[in-house]
């Protein structure tokens, strides 16, 4: 079949069985995620220790940091469908197992870290596989569309995942809810099965899509795909865009709004509407996308939504009245979501298939490793200077990030397929 009927007889993302299988999978193991750290959190707190409780929390950033880029390695390497199939397969088996040892024993602070280290490991393996998984079940032209959907299921799962994992909790205590994320990362597993995967283009005679067969280990694996993305006019560029985008948004959007709430005595019920408007804002952006399917002029769209939804990030100490903040917080979810959501969609139809695990983990590799690190950092700039002079400089970040990209004409003019 020639390209041309292959387009002709494509079928829109949210009328894929194929995509509504790999959707509904990836729904079931995101509300799984949200579960599961609601009860490790729940889990860590009785153990009666607060610097315990710290350590838990914090145990299953660092595999993450140290095996992300790893992870994109071997997603390349065995195909992003097997790693995927096999990351929710262990979640699964490790989180009934804690479940069925919580039964018969208190949370000790020892066991929680170790399963913390070792989901860590896992998700490590899984983030950059599931990211390169969306060119291997649709045509290009849906790429964009799958983006917003995936989007759409994100923020669907943190709004339905963090409250059954209380009820659960309350119901049955953390063994009750490390069992039903562990169910929901087993109900994946036969819908990710299921899927029908496209083969990969052929690679081009020369170059570096050539170079991707021949490399003869993992270290080789890893040195080349970080030497393709600094080497392509587009893919480089939108890493820098995202490092910049992540460590001026992270900060201020998740410690610094707890801090702003305090100081301005709006309380938890004040932190969640503006939390609330936020993932709205966003829902809303990735809606758009899934509807449309594609946006003219995808980079420069792209670079716009970042330099307004910093505007938004800087006036947000400004304003007296928490109705106020959970506007621009909803204003902010919407810009910001959808210059998210483009450059996903920029990454997934730039990259060539047989580097798109390893470019996921990249990008991947500073939203879970290095945006985080921005936490300590700016809680102590606001015990100096305050959350006003904190979210501008956040903002001039996140900006400087649009900036860039506007002044890179390859970035500029960057469009999505149609």
């Amino acid at each position: 079949m020639t390209a041309s009927a292959v387009e002709a007889t494509e079928r829109p993302a949210h009328r894929d069985p194929n995509v509504l299988r790999w959707l509904g999978a990836y729904t079931a193991s995101m509300i799984g995620d949200s579960i599961y750290f609601m009860a490790l959190a729940w889990a860590a707190a009785r153990t009666g220790s607060a610097s315990g409780t710290g350590l838990v929390l914090a145990a299953g950033s660092l595999p993450r940091a140290l095996l992300m880029l790893g992870g994109g390695v071997l997603a390349d390497r065995l195909g992003p469908r097997r790693v995927v199939i096999s990351s929710d397969a262990v979640r699964a088996v490790l989180v009934l197992v804690l479940a069925a040892t919580l039964v018969l024993t208190a949370p000790t602070v020892g066991v929680l870290v170790v399963v913390a280290l070792l989901f860590g490991a896992v998700d490590a393996l899984f983030l950059p596989a599931v990211g390169a998984l969306p060119p291997r079940i649709s045509t290009p032209g849906q790429l964009a569309r799958i983006q917003g959907l995936r989007a759409l299921a994100a923020r669907g799962s943190s709004i339905i995942g963090a409250p059954m994992g209380g009820v659960a909790v309350a119901t049955g205590g953390p063994s009750l809810a490390f069992a039903a994320a562990g169910v929901l990362f087993a109900l994946s597993l036969p819908l990710l099965l299921s899927l029908r995967i496209r083969p990969l283009p052929e690679p081009e005679a020369s170059g570096e899509a050539s170079d991707a067969e021949k490399t003869p280990n993992a270290w080789n694996d890893l040195v080349g795909g970080l030497r393709y993305i600094r080497r392509h006019s587009l893919l480089g560029p939108l890493m820098l865009v995202i490092a910049l985008s992540e460590l001026g948004f992270v900060g201020p959007l998740n410690l610094g709004l707890i801090l702003l709430s305090e100081q301005r005595g709006w309380g938890a019920a004040g932190m969640g509407w503006i939390v609330a408007g936020f993932a709205g804002g966003a829902a809303g952006s990735a809606l758009l996308l899934a509807v449309r399917g594609r946006v003219p002029r995808a980079g420069l769209v792209m670079c716009l939504m970042a330099l307004v939804g910093a505007v938004g990030i800087a006036s947000l100490p400004q304003v007296p009245a928490v109705a106020h903040a959970a506007a621009i917080a909803a204003f902010v979810g919407l810009t910001a979501g959808l210059a998210g959501a483009l450059c996903g969609a920029l990454v997934q139809t730039t990259a060539d298939p047989a580097y798109l695990g390893r470019v996921t983990s990249v990008s991947t590799f500073f939203t879970y490793a290095i945006a985080p690190l921005s936490y300590p950092a700016t809680g102590a700039a606001v015990a100096l200077w305050g959350t006003g002079p904190v979210f501008v400089v956040s903002a001039a970040v996140c900006a400087a990030g649009g900036a860039m990209g506007l002044a890179l004409t390859a970035l500029r003019r960057a469009e999505l397929p149609r």
